[in-house]
């Protein structure tokens, strides 16, 4: 079983759960930022910034489609050896 598995080899939605992690990061940072003056008393931050916060849930969704596209390839990889 050894010969067949591949050491740091890149499945096909590798990609997607890397992209998909990077932009969860970069929305759950902009939740606290702008959850923070809420927190210090000082002016809330635009509405545009609220929308920025929306990138978590845009990662999210992104990284489980990677990791539905990697199950998938996996299933007909199977199949077709079976």
């Amino acid at each position: 079983m050894r010969d067949k598995t591949q050491a740091n080899s890149a499945g096909p939605g590798d990609g997607l759960v890397r992209v998909g992690a990077i932009v969860f990061f970069v929305g759950a940072v902009a939740t606290l930022v702008t959850v923070a003056p809420l927190f210090l008393g000082s002016d809330p931050f635009p509405p545009i910034a609220y929308a920025v916060c929306m990138l978590m849930g845009v990662g999210f969704l992104i990284a489980a489609a990677g990791v539905l596209r990697g199950v998938a390839v996996q299933r007909r990889q199977a199949k077709s050896q079976a």
